[in-house]
């Protein structure tokens, strides 16, 4: 079975310089009916005005990725990390027993805007760790390239979760096929641009989730940029 999660329907928050879409419930925005889906807990589209940014805060026990589409994102952290995110780069945070980090827009002009992804660890108190790697845009041209995975395995990051993510551009007569395998789960979430997901229309901020076995074919797509979640379907919340 596959099942929409419009763009349209997904929780909001404008705080003047901060405005995210949220895929799942975060913060303020509770619905019992979108709490995640298998390990997969947030997905937040944010925007962050020029010069501002989230100051220093907490987290525990949970794999964070960013996904920086626009623009630039300025990370700092308790272990001593601090790096430039830009387009094409993908960064983990394993939070495990404590971490403080920062993040900020540094540009004084232009937007910054990201994906903010959330994944529950197969337990809890793991070292907090760091690690960010850059995939080239021809990596991702017409195919699916593993960003994040398990054993961090063909140059992905690695993540404390039976989890891979794969993303994709593609355009006009690009296609590619997944084959979802067993008891796994797949979420589909179309960061921009516009997709058919074995015939079904995706546009952005659209994410589609799919709990049974068999193929998955993109294509159709309009300047479409997708990540593509394959997910283990038995686990326990850490």
């Amino acid at each position: 079975m596959a099942t929409l999660r419009a763009a349209s329907e997904r929780g909001r928050s404008n705080h003047g310089w901060l405005d995210s879409a949220h895929t799942f419930s975060f913060a303020h925005y509770y619905d019992p009916r979108h709490m995640g889906f298998g390990p997969l807990r947030v997905i937040n589209d944010d925007r962050v005005v020029p010069g501002a940014g989230f100051g220093a805060h907490g987290h525990r026990d949970m794999e964070i990725l960013s996904y920086v589409l626009e623009g630039a994102l300025a990370h700092q952290d308790s272990l001593g990390n601090g790096s430039i995110i830009r387009p094409g780069d993908v960064q983990r945070m394993s939070a495990g027993t404590g971490i403080q980090h920062s993040e900020f827009n540094p540009s004084q002009t232009e937007p910054v805007r990201f994906l903010q992804i959330w994944i529950v660890p197969d337990r809890t108190g793991y070292p907090p760790g760091y690690e960010q790697k850059y995939f080239d845009t021809t990596e991702k041209r017409g195919r699916l390239r593993l960003v994040a995975s398990r054993d961090g395995r063909d140059g992905s990051v690695s993540l404390h979760q039976d989890v891979d993510v794969y993303a994709t551009l593609l355009d006009g007569a690009d296609a590619v096929e997944f084959e979802l395998r067993g008891s796994r789960l797949a979420w589909i979430q179309v960061a921009r641009g516009e997709v058919r997901v074995n015939g079904r229309p995706l546009h952005e901020g659209d994410g589609l989730a799919v709990d049974e076995p068999g193929p998955l074919r993109l294509d159709g797509a309009e300047a479409a940029e997708v990540l593509l979640f394959d997910m283990t379907g038995s686990w326990q919340a850490a």
